[in-house]
């Protein structure tokens, strides 16, 4: 027999042969550069786990404390075991019965038909979410533990819960041991090579693929509405859009995104644009492109981002359209930065901002949502060591801790599907934009994460200073357009409804459906998720949305209005490079395209 006839069915023993001599390569060569590595090391860092356990002593210690509660919580398990283990026997037998516990609604992990009619994988299904109840409970329940302290636990036992469920184990998925049987384990050689080139594209640490990453790129399928960069500094480039309306609203509009991400959230293809959109409703639009900073970078300060960012922009607007007043729109840490800016701008009688409009963006940080758990002193003096070290904080590490927050969406399914299926990514510009991280400059960064996360001194008047002015967002009063959504865990929208209350002027809030991208990036032309609306604000968030008016469809058309209304008339369209400023290149611009 040849070697091809004597392949296992579904294999290709040519294929097969290529994957083992790369897969042996690429993990020689790894571990030359990880021993490598390990010799440049000057030291191992511990915080982490010092700090779990830390965390973990205090629960143990509360937890015997009372031996009652925890005799209690484990007697009610067992019940619920036994239980489910009649209830597997009866199954065997032929009986159908009903569950002793069910996924939560949303839990994608268990929606292959196996787990539901295979009485074995149903049992290893409830064992699992069982033991998991179990443990979040047991933990959730301990008395003397401060809220805080609490939070972090429960963040820590559900990083470890999810990591343990049978579906990231290749005996206990059945959808991965279908494909182990179809592919005579080809799927997991694929896995393995997956792997090892994700540790390879990490150096070492492993960066799972989200995407594929060779479907998208910026300037090409993504960021793609025409327009010119018209002017730049240290820390951005500005972007002006070629208008496709006869007339334009005489005030021009400028968005303001954050930098921990890249800018072409806004912009990503032109059917899920909203700088499209906005262009096409006949605004002059802006755009702030932040640079992805580098050591060079580690002592520009919050302060500089406001200078070199928006300020630097309302003026370079000025000299492109002529137009001394404008809108703006700040999202997430661009909508804290603006809230700062246009407390600095009042101090000093500036009105060149005349409407804001605040993107899933926090004013008041008294509860921060899911992040909360990484702020407290110690963590915050170990990340400062490791930002002083390279002169800012690295974007990886940046990316894995939001992927923590949503672990089984944003890890798990990914190491499933690549590892242990073999399966190359799906395409998904949404992904690819989450993966095409940014740094953080060392002093912004902490200036970022003590003044507003720790300390929470943004909202009170003079809490903070920037470039010698005290910020005080009671003197901002300018109207205001708060949009948030309803299921953001990082921008958590009973938050950000707080800043209503934090500036003078009149304020609107929106609450759109889904989470902190999708419930922003929300086309109309895909009619989803909906959005409520009310006339009060009053100073309760769950009494503004029991008043609140449910609308189906994108909030864009809503809040379109609402801007229009202070927009003033319409003029002739402006095209980039025909005011003060030169065309300095075409868009997306260098800055978009530089990599972490």
């Amino acid at each position: 027999m040849t070697e091809k006839e004597t392949a296992p069915e579904g294999v290709d023993s040519e294929e097969l042969s290529r994957t083992l001599v790369e897969i042996t390569e690429k993990s020689q060569q790894l571990v030359k550069d990880f021993l490598g590595r390990e010799q440049d090391a000057r030291h191992i860092s511990v915080d982490d786990a010092m700090h779990m356990s830390a965390l973990f002593q205090e629960l143990a210690t509360r937890m015997m404390a009372n031996p009652l509660q925890l005799a209690q919580a484990q007697i009610t398990f067992w019940q619920d075991y036994m239980q489910l283990m009649s209830n597997a026997a009866l199954r065997f037998w032929g009986h159908q019965q009903d569950p002793v516990i069910s996924p939560e609604k949303g839990d994608k992990r268990f929606r292959h038909e196996a787990w539901e009619e295979n009485p074995i994988f149903d049992f290893i299904k409830q064992s699992y979410l069982l033991a998991a109840d179990y443990v979040h409970s047991t933990v959730k329940n301990v008395d003397g533990i401060d809220e805080k302290t609490a939070r972090k636990i429960d963040f820590h036992t559900r990083q470890f819960v999810d990591a343990l469920s049978p579906t990231n184990f290749v005996a206990t998925n059945p959808e991965v041991l279908e494909k182990t049987i179809e592919t005579r384990g080809g799927n997991l050689l694929k896995g393995l090579k997956n792997l090892l080139d994700d540790l390879e594209a990490g150096e070492g640490k492993l960066r799972i693929r989200m995407t594929d990453h060779d479907a998208f790129e910026v300037g090409k399928n993504l960021a793609v509405t025409p327009g010119k960069v018209v002017y730049q500094t240290d820390l951005m480039q500005l972007v002006q859009y070629t208008p496709t309306t006869d007339k334009v609203y005489k005030r021009p509009l400028l968005f303001v995104p954050p930098w921990i991400n890249k800018y072409y959230i806004l912009d990503m293809q032109p059917k899920n644009s909203l700088i499209r959109y906005m262009v096409d409703q006949g605004h002059t639009v802006f755009v702030i492109s932040w640079k992805n900073p580098t050591t060079e970078h580690a002592d520009k300060g919050f302060d500089d981002y406001m200078k070199e960012g928006p300020l630097a922009a309302v003026s370079a607007i000025e000299a492109a359209t002529g137009e001394d007043a404008i809108n703006c729109v700040g999202y997430c840490l661009g909508g804290t930065l603006m809230g700062a800016t246009l407390g600095y701008m009042a101090a000093r009688q500036d009105a060149r901002i005349r409407s804001i409009t605040f993107f899933t963006a926090m004013l008041d940080f008294e509860q921060p949502g899911e992040l909360e758990v990484f702020i407290d002193e110690e963590q915050l003096q170990a990340l400062e060591r490791r930002m002083d070290s390279q002169g800012y904080l690295d974007a990886a590490a940046m990316s894995s801790t939001m992927s923590s927050l949503r672990a089984n969406d944003l890890i798990w399914s990914f190491f499933v599907n690549n590892y242990l299926k073999g399966d190359d990514p799906f395409p998904f510009d949404l992904l690819y934009w989450n993966q095409d991280c940014t740094n953080m400059p060392a002093k912004m960064h902490s200036f970022y994460l003590r003044n507003m996360y720790q300390s929470n001194l943004l909202r009170e008047p003079g809490g903070i200073t920037l470039d010698g002015i005290p910020i005080d967002l009671g003197k901002v009063d300018i109207p205001a357009c708060f949009v948030s959504a309803i299921e953001d865990h990082i921008a958590p929208w009973k938050t950000t409804y707080r800043g209503v209350h934090l500036l003078s002027g009149p304020a609107r809030f929106i609450l759109g459906g889904s989470g902190h991208i999708a419930g922003i990036i929300n086309p109309p032309a895909k009619n989803k998720y909906g959005f409520w609306t009310s006339d009060d604000n009053p100073q309760d968030a769950d009494a503004w949305l029991d008043g609140a008016t449910h609308t189906e469809g994108s909030w864009w058309p809503e809040w379109n209005r609402w801007l229009a209304r202070r927009s003033g008339a319409k003029v002739a369209p402006r095209e980039p490079g025909d005011g003060k400023l030169e065309v300095i290149e075409d868009a997306p611009g260098r800055y978009v395209k530089e990599k972490a």
